[in-house]
């Protein structure tokens, strides 16, 4: 209770995109209940994307202020609320990424989310608002007790999203799917917590660093069930095999646009709280070490090895383009866990977590975009399967060409964001010596060159069962394009981007937290 601090002034400043987020949810809800039935609920959609964009401001003037005069001198940080907050580049990065991408995926479901398939779709809007606010409450988290807080925000409106299509049946299993698999999986990790919590007597990351540190040789067994708990709670959540079977079907149930922010915010979210954590107890100087800690790794590399295999072996006979991108989601999901499970190898290579937000960030681009074409193809068809692209060069030559460079960036193809995004991961993981993992990851990409063309091979030398042209809607042309243009942009302008990354993050100042 000592280190406990009431909210100032000064810390509402430092907490305004979160304050933003919440005060538009509020105006949102009361909107929403007072417009008459008969208005669109499209302005719903605006304001939830104003709301984005603001927050969005407020995370760009913050990122100046957390290397201001008022921050913590040891470590260029700002910590808040007793040392259970802590605003650095890693957070305020992820939290630009979280934003950004909610504010694409509102706005290119404007105008393309009919009513009889979303009755609600007022709150469909709006519950966006407090899932991205759990999303950037994981990001800048370091206390356990605020980061399940900040997860189960996120998980609870992602229920309630994932079930926004009422009347139908597949929506309502997809519902109940994901809130038993979630709730399984915040009991896991919640549990796993508490054992931590029992070993050190804190949920202060940062503090149980240095506790671990003397203690981690007397409750090794504990250490494992907890640790281990833990892995199989973030396991579920970020949909590594083999714990990625709800995925598919809740992405095939899911309004598109629904399923587009699971797969990109939502596993981000994820990936934030599991480096926070693990990064933390892991690092170098302090927290666990010894066979202890070069179990957990190795663990986190098998997970990571098993969900680009079965990611990209189960894609291989899908049908279905939602459940071949949930598939997609999961191969990724498995090169996106290798910089943790590489970070503290010997040698040691801190830019893999640079080289992970750079992934991060070229994987939102490519699943937004290619999301957004599946959602105005299956509207023009009528269904989400392959045979619905047939033809879509000759009905719709732009689109068509947008949706290749987004499957080629999947795929890992030159020139594309996708491609050096895996190039870096590969060989980051080879300079640490972790050749195995290398392998599989370059082997993966390969098969799914196969899974991606087969679409490709639709679009192009299939014929079609339409011959008018395809319907878009200006937002979504806009948010295709957008995201077609950024993905070659990362692409093209590798080095440069990632080396802003590098510029302004490093792990000793802005992953690894230390007591404010």
């Amino acid at each position: 209770m000592d280190a406990f601090q009431t909210l100032t002034w000064e810390d509402a400043w430092y907490l305004a995109p979160e304050i933003v987020l919440s005060c538009f949810t509020i105006l949102l809800i009361a909107l929403d209940l007072l417009l008459p039935k008969r208005v669109n609920r499209n302005v719903i959609g605006w304001l939830t994307l104003a709301g984005l964009l603001v927050a969005g401001a407020f995370v760009v003037i913050l990122m100046t202020a957390v290397n201001g005069p008022e921050t913590d001198s040891a470590s260029g940080t700002r910590v808040l609320l007793g040392g259970s907050y802590q605003l650095d580049d890693f957070g305020n990065l992820l939290k630009l990424a979280f934003l950004g991408a909610s504010a694409f995926i509102v706005f290119s479901s404007l105008g393309t989310v009919r009513d009889e398939d979303v009755p609600i779709k007022g709150e469909l809007y709006y519950l966006v608002l407090p899932a991205v606010l759990g999303a950037m409450v994981m990001a800048s988290s370091a206390d356990l007790i605020t980061l399940f807080i900040g997860l189960e925000l996120l998980s609870i409106t992602s229920y309630i999203l994932v079930a926004a299509r009422k009347s139908s049946r597949i929506s309502s299993e997809a519902a109940f799917k994901y809130v038993v698999t979630g709730g399984v999986a915040s009991a896991f990790v919640l549990y796993g917590m508490s054992f931590l919590y029992g070993i050190t007597g804190t949920t202060n990351v940062s503090l149980m660093r240095s506790v671990l540190a003397s203690t981690s040789d007397q409750f090794e067994a504990l250490l494992y069930v907890s640790f281990f708990l833990m892995i199989a709670g973030f396991a579920v959540k970020l949909a590594l095999a083999p714990f990625h079977a709800w995925a598919s079907d809740v992405y095939q149930g899911a309004p598109t646009p629904v399923a587009a922010f699971l797969a990109v915010v939502a596993k981000g979210a994820a990936f934030a709280m599991v480096y926070r954590i693990f990064a933390n107890t892991f690092t170098s100087g302090g927290g666990l070490d010894g066979a202890v800690r070069e179990d957990i790794l190795l663990a986190l590399s098998v997970l990571a090895a098993a969900a680009m295999i079965v990611g990209t072996v189960g894609a291989l006979r899908q049908r279905n383009v939602k459940r071949l991108l949930a598939l997609s989601g999961v191969a990724n999901a498995g090169i996106l866990l290798i910089p943790l499970s590489t970070l503290f190898a010997n040698p040691m290579h801190e830019s893999l977590v640079s080289e992970f937000i750079y992934f991060l960030v070229a994987y939102a681009f490519m699943n937004i975009g290619a999301f957004t074409v599946l959602t105005i193809v299956s509207r023009d068809s009528g269904n989400e399967s392959l045979s619905g692209f047939s033809g879509l060069y000759h009905r719709a030559p732009w689109t068509a060409i947008a949706m290749t460079v987004l499957l080629c960036s999947l795929a890992g193809l030159p020139v594309t964001g996708g491609f050096f995004g895996k190039l870096f991961i590969l060989f980051g993981t080879v300079q640490v010596h972790k050749y195995w993992l290398a392998a599989i990851l370059l082997v993966t990409t390969v098969i799914s060159y196969a899974v991606y063309f087969g679409l490709i091979r639709q679009m192009y030398m299939r014929s079609g069962s339409l011959d008018s042209g395809l319907r878009m809607t200006v937002p979504a042309a806009i948010v295709i394009g957008l995201c077609t243009l950024a993905t070659l942009a990362l692409g093209f302008l590798p080095m440069p981007i990632l080396g802003w990354i590098n510029d302004i993050f490093s792990v000793p100042v802005d992953l690894v937290m230390f007591q404010g």
